[in-house]
């Protein structure tokens, strides 16, 4: 049981009340309660503004009572019947209940409890309600208290553990119990509830669209283009017969628009998103929705040009204003017209849209620093502003609601009050009238609820122009009051519960009184072609195809077919590769006989039964994959997964009669003496097997006795000498020694599906790469798939080669070279780690393994992956060297430049300073042409390394950073009395730097005003912006803010010397700290947030 706690819920009261607070409540009590009776329950009636929206049931909001009789002897929980309010059974709930303090009060329980008894567990509604118990002396002096609630199947009822004390309740006095029974009274407000049979169709005649993650602005957005009608129109007369439909944004949005007019179910999106082009996070990015309305739009209107629509989304939503820019003392003005489709306006201080318009236009003056240059008049003073010239028919107005705020250096939403009405007069804002007024009705208001990180999002829509509005929350729909739709999402506190405070409009839609006929065409007027009709019924028959086939999919199983043609051009071990064959699939229904699958194989096959016979493929211990004998005496009547052996899906080869051999019907098969054998030919000049069909051999046989088979089969002339080896598995092949015994005797363990592969044996085969089909199968079973990727490119897929794993690194640098066209000797390998798919240590190019020690087995079969890198020295001079990853910034400290240079890995400092000069370009005005090394640390310069320092002992920290820069001219040589002292950029806390910090040379004694004079040259700072900035000197972690007034400070080198830190040893360097707000932007956990909304096709 979930109660409201009144010290934990903002929206409850004290428990013990005066009477003059019960008083005050119930005078903010509802007054359209009637009379009550005694009784059980009583329903009171509703307050919906609009009868005729919903039926009994359905209806979003009533009241009712319960009489609750032998108050005095309640012990348990007492429940009211039911009363039916969106379609959900709403019960009240009285219960005694006592403090949890020592002096255990007694109080009255009172709840409101939502849907109990149902057994789903994915129902949710949100309701706000008022509990009343009635004074039945003077019911104007009622005790009322509110709750706001989401009822879902945990959290069934909600309401006060301790609602009114016991012993007000028994006071006569009080008012509240009359011959021991009290009424309890509920007006509850309830909207349309998900997860549950809410028929959104029947209710309002719209249906709403199913969201597919964070895309909710999307549906809201969907929404309300659906209704522009006139735009409906255009896009149903899109010609998209030749679009795939796939990626044809176009047709999606027709298939979108064309369900939510006819479906009586919530519509799905994925097909849409899909088209856009989009992966999976991109569709759950939280765009802005103005800028996805414009993008959507753009695609639309390239894609209706030249059409019968073109032109139709400028004519809906385009509009134009005029900037200019009037100087005041001279006859001179610069104007340009401009279009827009949509207008964003602040709300930030703003009562309403009327005021927001009048800031849009307000006149800012241009002076002082910041005069026009007017060409040849100079600078001027002047005056700078827009005027509207022409509003479209179709008005979307954003409203800035989400906004940077730059004290806390974050995007805020701001919810404050924010009024628009319900009709727009925007004459006053044009600069002069147009043929008709300027007057907009309110067609669109979509909200958002909750905070910048996230929330929720619905849009009303006033469907027709004619005030009727509706809810839609993604997939459920509902009829709603227009103080719902318009006054609820003004944003602001408000003491009404049923708003809430982060609940409010984001983006209005206003449609022109003049053209609302012509954007809101009835449904009856919209004129689809016939062919998009017929093309979207026919993929919803294959979709209902597709479900039914799913639903049923347990009473079939695939069988992967096989015929002989499959196992020509195999170049590997068995018959056939399963990875890359194409099995012909049959889905046979698992009730069949063999028999039946057989007719079912004569029929697609074009065969008859008799010219037919299954070999299903059977694994053999020794990991080979044969075809063996089905008996078709015994198994020809069973069920075919019986004879699969519930082997699902079931290979099986096929084999048919060839038309060559002049039969009517295959040969027979004894299975008591024959056996079936395969056969393979090898070629050592080209190093590549061909398949020579199959041959029944009663097992007596001897192997010499099919030597002119095998030599007809190959091409060879009659009495070509023969090597014969049997294909025992990967890797095994046994030469036939004796041909002369019985082919029983010979092969090892003879078996139907056998393999024999033969050769001539006339060549020279010394003379080959791989003399014998021994060799070859050996060769074979060490190749392995190794795909490459680039090191430099994150998710790059690579390129796969097919490789020997006996391979050493020389040949395997040959092979990767000559594919990217490289010389071997520029490229660095690295191994995959083991526990990541990323690249993991250097592979030295003296490294005297196999290609198979460098790979590391995770699935069989699988390409094998090897990290790679190009290079701009030979690997071998590399590997003497040391790779060192730094920065360079220039002199105006604007540019970084990641380096990635090689010292000798014994060299010093010098050495690497060196190295850079060969890579940067110094400054000729400005620069010494000398480099020097930093250490850089939390944005903080540490320490200036001297030049003889070994680079041996640098060791590289996470947090750590180096530097080189040029010194300057003016810090090359200092006098006795000059520092460099190291400058760091802060905000608020010492501890929250950020920038590129840089040295600056000071001199002692000079005033502190020349210090700042080369701070803000050397940043290029404006000086209003510099004016914000203040300093101080930062030593062991705290700050000393230097006085405002700095006209009498001097610089004291010695606050800026090294300070021996407690204990000894090390020193720490005071350093210069900038004060000021960090104006960079903040880079995002994730790069793809940082990608702009985008539609690819």
């Amino acid at each position: 049981m979930n109660h409201v706690n009144d010290k934990s819920e903002k929206h409850t009261d004290h428990e013990q009340m005066e009477t003059d607070q019960i008083k005050e409540d119930s005078q903010n009590g509802s007054d359209s309660v009637n009379n009550a009776v005694n009784g059980n329950m009583e329903e009171a009636g509703a307050t919906n503004q609009e009868e005729d929206m919903e039926d009994d049931e359905s209806r979003a909001e009533a009241t009712f009572r319960y009489t609750v009789e032998n108050i005095s002897k309640l012990k348990d929980t007492s429940l009211s019947p039911s009363c039916m309010v969106r379609n959900l059974p709403w019960k009240i709930m009285a219960m005694v209940r006592f403090n949890q303090n020592a002096e255990r009060q007694k109080s009255l329980g009172f709840f409101l409890q939502c849907n109990a008894e149902a057994e789903s567990t994915s129902w949710s509604c949100h309701a706000v309600a008022e509990l009343k118990i009635i004074n039945q002396k003077n019911e104007a002096e009622s005790f009322s208290r509110r709750i706001q609630h989401l009822f879902y199947c945990k959290e069934n009822d909600w309401g006060f553990s301790h609602f009114l004390a016991w012993s007000d309740m028994l006071d006569p006095e009080k008012g509240y119990i009359k011959d021991d029974k009290i009424i309890l009274e509920v007006h509850v407000v309830a909207d349309a509830p998900h997860g549950v049979s809410w028929d959104s169709k029947k209710h309002t005649g719209f249906v709403g669209l199913r969201n597919q993650g964070a895309t909710c602005y999307m549906n809201s957005l969907l929404q309300t283009l659906f209704f522009t009608n006139k735009l409906r129109q255009a896009v149903y007369l899109m010609p998209t017969e030749g679009d795939d439909c796939t990626k044809s944004v176009a047709l999606a949005l027709q298939r979108v628009f064309y369900e939510l007019q006819f479906s009586d179910k919530p519509v799905g999106t994925k097909k849409l998103t899909r088209s856009f082009g989009w992966e999976t996070l991109d569709s759950f990015m939280q765009h802005d929705v103005q800028e996805l309305c414009r993008v959507l739009l753009d695609n639309i209107e390239i894609k209706m040009k030249g059409t019968c629509v073109g032109g139709t989304i400028p004519k809906l939503f385009e509009g134009k204003m005029l900037s200019y820019i009037r100087c005041k003392h001279v006859n001179y003005c610069s104007q340009k017209e401009e279009t827009f489709f949509d207008i964003q306006l602040n709300i930030k201080s703003k009562k309403n849209v009327m005021d927001s318009f009048k800031e849009y236009i307000t006149v800012e003056t241009l002076d002082g620093d910041n005069k026009y240059d007017a060409g040849e008049y100079g600078l001027q003073e002047a005056e700078k502003g827009v005027v509207f010239i022409k509003f479209p028919p179709v008005l979307h107005l954003h409203l800035m609601r989400f906004m940077y705020d730059p004290v806390t250096d974050t995007n805020i939403k701001i919810n404050d009050r924010f009024e628009f009405p319900e009709r727009l007069h925007l004459d006053e804002f044009l600069q002069k009238k147009e043929d008709t007024p300027a007057t907009y009705i309110l067609h669109g208001v979509l909200v958002h609820s909750g905070d910048n990180h996230g929330g929720h999002y619905v849009v009303y829509i006033n469907p027709k122009g004619d005030g009727k509005w509706c809810k839609f929350d993604d997939d459920v729909v509902s009829k709603c009051t227009k103080t719902e739709a318009i006054e609820h999402n003004f944003g602001g506190q408000d003491d009404d519960m049923t708003v809430k405070h982060c609940t409010n409009a984001y983006m209005l839609v206003y449609i022109r009184e003049s053209f609302i006929n012509e954007c809101l065409l009835p449904n009856g007027d919209l004129d689809i072609p016939e062919s998009l009709e017929i093309r979207l019924a026919e993929e919803r028959r294959l979709d209902a195809q597709k479900r039914k086939e799913r639903t049923e999919a347990y009473l079939y199983m695939n069988v992967q077919v096989l015929l002989e043609d499959h196992f020509y051009g195999h170049q590997g071990n068995d018959l056939f590769d399963p990875e890359k064959v194409n099995y012909r699939i049959f889905k046979v229904k698992k009730s069949f006989s063999v028999m039946e699958f057989m007719e079912m194989l004569s029929e697609n096959l074009n065969f008859p039964i008799n010219q037919i016979r299954l070999w299903p493929f059977q694994s053999r211990q020794n990991q080979t994959f044969r075809p063996t004998m089905l008996d078709m005496e015994v198994d020809l009547n069973k069920n075919i997964m019986e004879a699969a052996e519930n082997d699902s899906p079931w290979s099986v080869f096929v084999e048919t009669l060839s038309p060559e051999s002049g039969l009517k019907e295959l040969q027979p098969f004894d299975k008591d003496s024959d056996v079936l054998i395969f056969l393979k030919m090898y070629d050592p000049r080209t190093k590549s097997l061909s398949y020579c069909g199959h041959i029944y051999v009663p097992i007596s046989a001897k192997v010499v006795e099919l030597e002119p088979e095998l030599n007809r089969r190959a091409g060879f002339a009659p009495g070509t000498p023969l090597l014969i080896f049997e294909e025992v598995k990967p890797n095994l092949m046994e030469k036939l020694v004796d041909l002369s015994l019985p082919i029983e005797k010979l092969l090892d363990e003879l078996m139907d599906g056998d393999i024999l592969v033969y050769q001539r044996n006339d060549l020279d085969l010394e003379s080959f790469e791989l003399p014998t089909a021994k060799d070859y199968f050996k060769d074979l079973y060490y190749r392995v798939e190794v795909t490459f990727c680039d090191k430099t490119q994150p998710n790059d897929t690579g390129f796969t080669l097919e490789l020997s794993q006996r391979m050493l690194y020389d040949q395997m640098a040959q092979a990767v070279a000559a594919h990217i066209g490289t010389d071997p000797y520029l490229l660095q390998f690295f191994k995959c780690q083991s526990y990541r798919d990323i690249p993991g240590n250097a592979v030295r190019c003296t490294y005297e393994g196999t290609l198979k020690d460098l790979l590391l087995y995770t699935k069989p079969r699988q390409p094998k992956k090897i990290f790679y890198q190009q290079l701009s020295i030979k690997i071998n001079e590399l590997e003497n060297k040391r790779q060192f990853k730094c920065t360079w910034v220039n002199s105006k400290l604007k540019e970084e430049q990641e380096l990635v240079l090689y010292p000798n890995k014994n060299g010093r400092v010098s050495d690497l300073l060196e190295e850079a000069k060969k890579q940067v370009e110094l400054s000729k005005e400005h620069g010494s042409g000398k480099l020097r090394l930093l250490d850089i640390i939390s944005y903080k310069i540490l320490a200036v390394q001297k030049e003889d320092v070994a680079l041996e002992s640098f060791n590289p920290a996470g947090t750590k950073t180096y530097r080189i820069e040029e010194i300057p001219k003016d810090e090359d040589n200092l006098s006795d009395d000059e520092l460099l002292i190291p400058v760091a950029h802060f905000q608020k806390e010492i501890y929250s730097t950020f920038g590129i910090p840089f040295l600056l040379k000071i001199k002692n004694n000079e005033p502190f005003t020349a210090v700042k004079e080369r701070i803000q040259k050397k940043l290029d700072i404006p000086e209003k912006e510099f004016e914000k900035y203040k300093f101080a000197i930062v030593m062991l972690g705290k700050q000393d803010y230097l006085p405002e007034d700095e006209s009498d400070l001097r610089v004291n080198l010695s606050q800026f010397k090294p300070h021996t830190m407690p204990g000894g040893g090390m020193q720490a360097r005071p350093w210069l700290g900038l004060d000021h707000v960090n104006k960079m932007p903040k880079r995002t956990r994730y790069n793809y947030q940082e990608k702009a909304i985008k539609i690819h096709n």
